[in-house]
């Protein structure tokens, strides 16, 4: 079945500085000058596939916009919008961890990279569209109140999230982060809210290595509504499409959001330099579909996903149009030639000690079902 689906990309997400880091760390003494990991390169090749294949005639376009700095302050103390600000226009910075430079221009690239997502929400909303993918840089699921880390420096969905709510657009949202670091910003920032439900699945203790177990679940308020899946090393697309069947399906239905907000990473991916996991382009359409019937039952179909991580050049572009092909139903003649080499690992199959983990999750979730009945 055909959809109309937004799509969000600005030029200037590819403009976003993150230096000639090697990989993270800075260039200097023995350490030659490179790229960082978080390059123009994968959201710019992924844009690139989307016109060449023709699927960009076939979606609806989104214009972006910065958000405000009310928005930011939604959600994001006013001493980190502001560092951010005074070093954006210092000739830059890093975003609050050490290993998240960013350049001249960074404050206002991220915050249209926030009105991307924004953007791409309200169209949803306002049933312009019946779906919509937000291609936006820089990131934004590990930003916290008081910092930015991981790439990141201001949380792009729950400053969309926020911006809703105090429009009076939505009250209840939910939240599904595949991408394979913890989603460690939205579980900070709605600990304690009742009406957002944060499910991150994500690879065990890679990053933030000290956040994203099954047993931080949230408090006060907001007990029961974070929900950590945290898949060992190896995982693959069986293990991907349990976890939305045990997990997010049952939870999500459960909540009874008003949109859900997709943390849209492909570092999972089979290829990731910065992931062990193996996701292959198929697996990231399979997860797609899964959440896009969730949506249909749960929220009359309101779903937005939001680009985060993935830093293979090479491999992103087709993780990444395999999702929108789903989103739309249309699907082109493009095929992913990297299957030749992913498509038949054993790694793609569900195995015990993935199940087990997921179990475990999977309880938080039926046990959220009968706290919301």
């Amino acid at each position: 079945m055909e959809r109309r689906t937004g799509y969000v990309w600005h030029e200037q997400y590819a403009w976003h500085d993150t230096g000639t880091h090697a990989g993270i760390y800075p260039s200097g003494g023995y350490v030659q000058p490179y790229r960082n990991f978080e390059s123009p390169e994968s959201k710019a090749r992924f844009a690139g596939l989307v016109e060449v294949s023709g699927l960009l005639e076939q979606l609806v376009r989104v214009p972006a916009r910065q958000v405000t700095e009310e928005d930011l302050l939604r959600v994001h103390t006013p001493g980190h919008v502001e560092r951010i600000r005074t070093q954006s226009e210092a000739g830059g910075g890093d975003a609050g961890d050490g290993f998240s430079p960013f350049g001249r221009g960074g404050y206002e690239l991220a915050r249209l990279a926030a009105g991307g997502t924004l953007a791409a929400a309200e169209a949803v909303l306002d049933g312009t569209v019946d779906n919509a993918y937000a291609l936006v840089r820089p990131p934004g699921h590990h930003a916290e109140p008081d910092q930015g880390r991981g790439y990141c420096l201001f949380a792009n969905v729950p400053v969309a999230i926020e911006a809703l709510r105090a429009a009076g657009r939505v009250t209840r949202v939910a939240i599904f982060d595949y991408d394979v670091h913890h989603g460690n910003g939205a579980q900070k920032i709605y600990w304690e809210d009742p009406d957002v439900l944060t499910i991150s699945v994500h690879q065990d203790r890679l990053f933030p290595v000290d956040s994203g177990m099954v047993d931080e679940q949230g408090t006060g308020p907001g007990a029961g509504t974070n929900i950590n899946v945290p898949l060992p090393a190896g995982s693959g697309d069986g293990a991907y499409w349990s976890v939305v069947d045990e997990v997010a399906w049952p939870a999500i239905r459960a909540f009874k959001p008003d949109i859900i907000l997709v943390s849209s990473g492909f570092d999972p991916s089979a290829l990731d330099p910065l992931g062990r996991m193996s996701v292959t382009s198929g697996g990231f359409r399979g997860i797609a579909e899964r959440l896009l019937a969730i949506a249909d039952e749960a929220c009359d179909g309101k779903i937005v996903f939001s680009h985060e991580g993935g830093y293979s050049a090479v491999h992103v572009p087709f993780c990444g149009v395999a999702v929108l092909e789903a989103l739309s139903g249309i699907r082109t003649d493009v095929e992913d030639p990297f299957n030749v080499s992913v498509g038949n690992s054993p790694t793609r199959e569900l195995t015990e000690w993935q199940t087990d983990v997921i179990e475990r999750s999977a309880e938080l979730a039926r046990a959220l079902g009968l706290v919301v009945d």
